[in-house]
């Protein structure tokens, strides 16, 4: 299918050929007819990735920060290879679309194949013939409503939160201050809900469509606006004033003080400096309100992406009810759409419409609207037509299915590395995405499904990189297709799940690993070289200062990431059996508890391991702390010496009163050494380079991590152990 989408570091817009999205369960796919090209907002977004690499650091200063932080915990050559994938990565464009619904996902009840709909969300209803979207992200059309309409329902909400936060009465007098497409679809709100409207912005062209639209009064920014809202008002100011301008300047914030009456409201829409001036906002006791996009449920993933709607007995106005009461309003005449469309272009000429957008064209533009014609050509597979074509025999096969951040910046670039390695297939459940990461590492074709990777037989292992809930699942199916199996971890979040994907790999005897790095970082293999021999038990200590994580963020849910103990813990699991080369005999775990205490942390807990050799493992691992202290510290105790490993920069040994320092350099967490592992085992036909019992124990012990935290007791773990086969309880690691 085609989708628009621009390559973020030339710049260069494009319409181009991706696979078509899945369809996801809680969702629908849909065939687009219509998506709207907000000139406004989109113009932002293209000029940001045409500017220059200093340009983009002036304009996203967010980001700049971020970047110097990872190289104080990374280092700069980590942290330059994340910034190259990040920038040499598609964007898509679009966030307002409306089409015909293709497919149903499991959960969906109330649309069917059929069913004409709008579609909202930046990362959903892109510029594409099929858009996959969640079913809080859409509505139904009547008949009565054109899809040329129904394209602007996006912005509709935007333009409608806002008067809602307006709080806009009865023959009140409102002010909307930018007269771009959401101030155009704002004062025709205003005038439906019985209020008296001025308009004001920089450009005339723009003044004299918010005639059309009912503005009662339109001026140009450069006149003297407060005489003529002060003549329009008898003097009392206005009741309300709405920013929907996009503006560097703190013009439209000082201007909206001094128009205002006394304790008016005014509401930011738009993308404005928030300088506020005290003088007339205090004096005059004003009432400043900021508009959240769409409305409730905007930037809330329970609500966005799980479909979890709020009752309307709280909330009456969330971001799918704003949509609806656009499409509502437009069904019955209250407001038309026809006079905002300025410009029209087939999907094929997108190019065209952005340089309209960027004003190459010379025109005022405000709607632009891309029209699809027929059936997409739909295809699950499409070949990379610039990739290695030929495969040579020898050569190890390497699919992807998933392939976000971590994926493109850790596993990818070392496997590019690697001599007789074929990168077969990407799939994604986004077809941009699949597309961007082929072509940056060259895979010979990408997919939106599992499938079209399982029945290539150019593909010899495939690496699972998707959310965690997907792991295990995965995991078999390619395991039963006869495919070695890199698996990021966690290997499963519950016990079916692990269960599943043990068997499986027994059945196939294919190797299976799981993305346990640390056990592969050259510091740790040094200092587990330095206790080679040992007689008596060690102890193995392990602090980790993880860092904050929203509970907003999909790693934390407990259904599709299990949270860090499962996501996470279990990487330093895996490091104690690594050190101890013994199981996990009996875990226990206590972790902060809130201000009540009654409510616990499990992102700050304390883990007791007993090894079943007599060794101990502590685990501290802590989301309270401060980001600049190195993130991992290790320290192990065994026959009278000692060892010290910090973030896997540098390492030392102390024995017979003696320090070793062993030899470092850049962080090296292991994911080379891991990767490369791998790809021999599957070559030579080998074992896992991690037992299948290694990870069988670690991720069970996960569990029983989860487990001790709700009993308040330790667990044993030998019966689950045996349970799934794992007997000999030494020596697995």
């Amino acid at each position: 299918m085609k989708q628009v989408f621009q390559n973020f570091k030339s710049g260069e817009v494009s319409v181009g050929d991706v696979p078509p999205p899945a369809c996801r369960p809680g969702g629908v796919l849909v065939q687009t007819s219509r998506s709207l090209i907000s000139a406004g907002t989109e113009r932002g977004t293209v000029s940001v990735g045409q500017s220059s690499l200093l340009g983009k650091a002036r304009q996203r200063p967010d980001l700049v920060k971020q970047v110097v932080d990872n190289v104080r915990k990374e280092g700069l050559g980590a942290t330059v290879l994340k910034v190259r994938t990040r920038l040499e990565s598609l964007k898509p464009f679009g966030y307002s679309a409306a089409g015909v619904v293709a497919a149903v996902g499991e959960g969906v009840t109330d649309l069917h194949v059929g069913d004409r709909v709008a579609c909202a969300g930046a990362t959903y209803a892109n510029h594409a013939e099929l858009i996959f979207v969640p079913r809080n992200l859409c509505t139904p059309l009547p008949d009565s409503v054109s899809f040329d309409d129904a394209a602007y329902t996006t912005i509709g909400a935007i333009a409608m939160q806002g008067v809602r936060q307006a709080d806009a009465r009865l023959g009140e007098t409102v002010v909307v201050i930018g007269l771009g497409l959401i101030g155009q679809i704002t004062v025709q709100l205003l005038r439906a809900s019985g209020c008296r409207v001025a308009g004001v912005d920089l450009d005339p062209a723009t003044v004299a469509r918010a005639v059309v639209s009912g503005a009662d009064l339109a001026i140009i920014r450069k006149e003297d606006v407060e005489r003529q809202i002060d003549a329009f008002t008898g003097g009392v100011g206005a009741d309300a004033v709405v920013i929907t301008a996009s503006a560097k300047s703190n013009d439209p914030i000082e201007l909206a003080g001094r128009i205002a009456r006394m304790r008016a409201r005014v509401v930011v829409v738009g993308l404005v400096p928030m300088d506020v001036p005290r003088s007339p906002y205090y004096e005059k006791e004003l009432d400043v309100r900021m508009s959240r996009s769409y409305g409730p449920g905007r930037y809330d993933p329970s609500y966005e992406e799980h479909g979890i709607d709020y009752p309307v007995s709280y909330v009456r106005w969330t971001e799918g009810r704003n949509m609806s009461s656009f499409i509502e309003l437009l069904a019955s005449g209250r407001i038309a759409m026809s006079h905002l469309t300025t410009h029209r272009f087939p999907l094929e000429e997108a190019v065209a419409a952005y340089d309209v957008v960027l004003g190459k064209a010379g025109d005022s533009p405000c709607g632009i609207l891309l029209e699809y014609s027929g059936a997409p050509a739909l295809s699950e597979r499409v070949e990379h037509s610039s990739a290695k074509s030929a495969s040579i025999p020898g050569d190890v096969g390497v699919a992807f299915v998933g392939a976000g951040n971590f994926a493109t910046a850790s596993l990818l670039p070392p496997l590019k590395r690697l001599d007789r390695v074929r990168l077969t297939g990407v799939a994604t459940s986004s077809g941009l995405t699949a597309r961007s990461v082929a072509d940056k590492f060259q895979f010979a074709f990408m997919s939106s499904g599992i499938e079209q990777i399982l029945d290539d037989s150019s593909t010899s292992c495939v690496f699972v990189a998707t959310r965690h809930n997907l792991h295990s699942s995965l995991a078999a199916r390619a395991l039963a297709a006869g495919k070695a199996v890199f698996v990021e971890k966690p290997l499963a979040l519950d016990t079916d799940g692990l269960r599943l994907v043990v068997d499986a790999a027994r059945a196939s005897g294919r190797p299976l690993l799981t993305g346990f790095n640390r056990r592969f970082a050259p510091l740790a293999r040094q200092v587990r070289d330095r206790f080679a021999g040992r007689v008596g038990p060690m102890v193995v200590s392990v602090r980790i200062n993880a860092g904050f994580v929203p509970r907003e963020h999909w790693s934390q849910d407990p259904v599709e990431g299990g949270g860090r103990v499962v996501g996470e813990v279990c990487h330093f699991v895996d490091f104690v059996q690594y050190m101890t080369g013994s199981t996990p005999a009996r875990a226990g775990a206590v972790s902060v508890r809130s201000g009540n205490g009654r409510e616990t942390d499990a992102d700050s807990l304390v883990v007791s391991l007993e090894m079943s050799d007599g060794s101990v493992g502590t685990i501290v691992y802590v989301a309270l702390g401060d980001k600049r202290m190195a993130k991992e510290r290790y320290e192990i105790f065994a026959d009278g010496s000692s060892a010290v490993l910090d973030d896997f920069k540098s390492a030392s040994v102390y024995r017979e009163g003696r320090e070793e320092k062993l030899k470092g350099g850049p962080q090296d967490k292991g994911h080379a050494a891991e990767v490369s592992s791998f790809v021999d085992s599957v070559r030579s036909g080998g074992p896992s380079p991690i037992p299948l019992d290694s990870q069988i124990a670690t991720t069970l012990t996960t569990f029983a991590i989860l487990e001790s935290l709700r009993t308040g007791v330790s667990v044993d773990l030998k019966s689950a152990l045996r349970e799934f086969g794992v007997s000999d309880l030494t020596h697995h690691a």
